[in-house]
């Protein structure tokens, strides 16, 4: 990592892993739907935490939820869920450890109803990421039209830790909002 690269976030020495998922994820559309699942599973686990925090997690979830396999992952039994709830790997809120079982079970009817996750998601957008013009965090929003319209239609399918607020964070992870900052290196008009 140069020093001389500008970026939202991920700056400093010791911020070397962010500044990889800044550069090389945030922002990037996403159209694998095993790559969404996850991404969608983790932004519901950051609720009322940091994403850094969740990144230093990132490889726990991957080997406990089965590299996020959303097929696996509805198949998990409660006694293995439970069993993740004294875990460190990860985040140990039960609500959120159940949830992804409920969220893999829904997100297999959405890829039977839609034929994929994918196709699915990239409608509340019309299939084209928007591209955010900010110069300061201040000015990002935290939810909007899109990531409303989602969430609910989330939550209406059985969806849980699926708000506005964690949807938005979601859109702007797998690219389907690409809100980097007009001063980042990351900035596409």
């Amino acid at each position: 990592m140069t020093q001389d690269k500008i970026r939202c976030f991920g700056n400093g020495e010791s911020k070397e892993f962010y500044a990889k998922y800044h550069d090389q994820e945030w922002g990037v559309p996403v159209h694998d739907d095993q790559h969404l699942f996850e991404m969608l599973i983790l932004e519901g686990a950051q609720a009322g935490l940091s994403w850094e925090t969740v990144l230093k997690k990132r490889e726990g979830y991957r080997r406990l939820f089965h590299n996020f396999d959303p097929v696996k992952v509805a198949n998990m039994t409660d006694k293995e869920l439970e069993s993740l709830t004294q875990d460190p790997a990860i985040i140990r809120n039960k609500r959120k450890i159940f949830s992804a079982r409920q969220n893999a079970q829904v997100f297999l009817k959405i890829q039977e109803e839609f034929g994929s996750f994918d196709r699915y998601v990239w409608q509340f957008v019309d299939e084209t990421p928007i591209v955010g013009h900010w110069n300061t965090w201040q000015e990002v929003p935290t939810r909007t039209e899109q990531s409303d319209r989602l969430s609910k239609d989330l939550k209406r399918r059985g969806m849980s830790f699926v708000g506005t607020t964690i949807i938005y964070a979601f859109m702007q992870a797998v690219g389907l909002v690409n809100d980097h900052l007009t001063s980042c290196m990351s900035y596409q008009t």
